[in-house]
């Protein structure tokens, strides 16, 4: 076929392609016109958000710059953080009310301080009463040397004990040289470990040494109730030692037995002299240094024993003890049921108690050694 047959189409197609660049041009110009329409519309709105945005961030970064702690280069403080700086600055608010609350607490503490004074005539007060105080030259001693015949149990016992008659010889009107030999083992340890605050103690002489390493053996007199010496008046110039053992009974005699084999004197107070008791005549720690105060106040032994001994040991003067014995003696007289031998049979059974019960007291004694001290 030959070409010029397409001739007379070329001019029909250009024409149609003009026509559609024309349109396809027409629809274009329509487009950006409607663009910018709505180009128009949009951004006087945009623009009013975005600037309140940037206002929000502003007043954000000033309120976190204002915040305290921070600064440059640290990391925003967490809500923690914030509840303790808002405590303390409450803390330092309140600081000039806590001033005020303290006056007035210690206006009311003289106060009533005052009214106590003027209300007992007696005079009291810690601070009247040392001011009479003598102090006597007597020398007393705690031996710390049975630590190793001790349980723990047994050596918490001897601390409060010596606890308590700390607690007495400050108070006392008549204090003695209180002196603690072989301080040492289970018992220092508890000490620490339980009352550090005695190496503050005040009024007394702790000493790791054995007493006879210090004090001459003739100013020595061991107290113990197995020696058959019986002290009739305390010398102020001699030691008194007080066997620091809590033991129930384990080691009879053996304070009397270490006396003995080292030459020192050894006595026994003058318990049966003016007190039956119901139980055997060995005494806790603290009441043996209780007694020895309180004589020193009084000079007078029976006062001084029933001053101290607590009322379960059952104390009653010797002469009520007789009266009673008497009076039993002659009824069973009259009643003709039973002989001397029998009532010898009960003496003995009075003085030997069941160790339960001097187990009690002990324990007794030392419960009560915590609360002496506290007041």
């Amino acid at each position: 076929m030959s070409l010029h047959l397409f001739k007379p189409a070329l001019p029909q197609f250009s024409k149609d392609v003009a026509e559609r660049s024309e349109m396809w041009g027409e629809a274009r110009a329509r487009l950006l016109q409607r663009h910018q329409i709505m180009s128009s519309e949009i951004l006087p709105a945009f623009s009013e958000t975005s600037n309140v945005e940037r206002k929000q961030d502003l007043n954000e970064d000033q309120e976190e710059n204002q915040k305290p702690g921070l600064g440059e280069g640290f990391e925003p403080i967490s809500k923690r953080q914030m509840k303790k700086i808002m405590k303390q600055k409450q803390w330092e608010e309140q600081r000039e009310l806590r001033k005020q609350k303290r006056k007035e607490k210690r206006k009311r503490k003289q106060l009533e301080r005052q009214c106590q004074l003027e209300s007992n005539s007696e005079g009291s007060d810690r601070k009247r009463i040392r001011r009479d105080v003598v102090y006597s030259p007597l020398r007393l001693i705690i031996d710390c040397s049975f630590d190793s015949l001790m349980v723990l149990k047994d050596i918490k016992k001897l601390h409060k004990q010596i606890q308590r008659c700390y607690a007495e010889n400050r108070r006392a009107l008549h204090p003695v040289q209180f002196y603690l030999t072989s301080h040492g083992g289970q018992l220092k340890k508890n000490m620490d470990e339980n009352d550090k605050g005695w190496v503050n103690w005040k009024d007394i002489h702790i000493k790791p040494e054995h007493y006879s390493e210090f004090i001459q053996k003739e100013d020595l007199v061991y107290l113990t109730s197995d020696s058959p010496n019986v002290l009739k008046e305390l010398d102020e110039s001699k030691a008194y030692v007080i066997g620091g053992l809590v033991d129930h009974n384990h080691h009879k005699g053996l304070t009397y037995k270490q006396a003995s084999e080292h030459g020192i004197d050894h006595a026994q107070l003058p318990l049966g002299n003016f007190v039956k008791m119901n139980s055997r005549k060995v005494l806790a720690i603290n009441h043996v240094f209780e007694i020895i105060l309180e004589y020193l106040e009084t000079r007078d032994w029976q006062e001084a024993f029933f001053t101290i001994l607590p009322q379960r040991k059952g104390a009653v003067p010797t002469d009520k003890a007789c009266e009673s014995s008497s009076h039993d003696k002659k009824f069973t007289r009259v009643e003709g049921g039973l002989n001397s031998d029998s009532s010898e049979e009960e003496n003995r059974n009075e003085l030997d108690s069941p160790h339960k019960e001097e187990k009690q007291d002990k324990e007794n004694s030392t419960e009560s050694t915590v609360n002496s001290i506290l007041h």
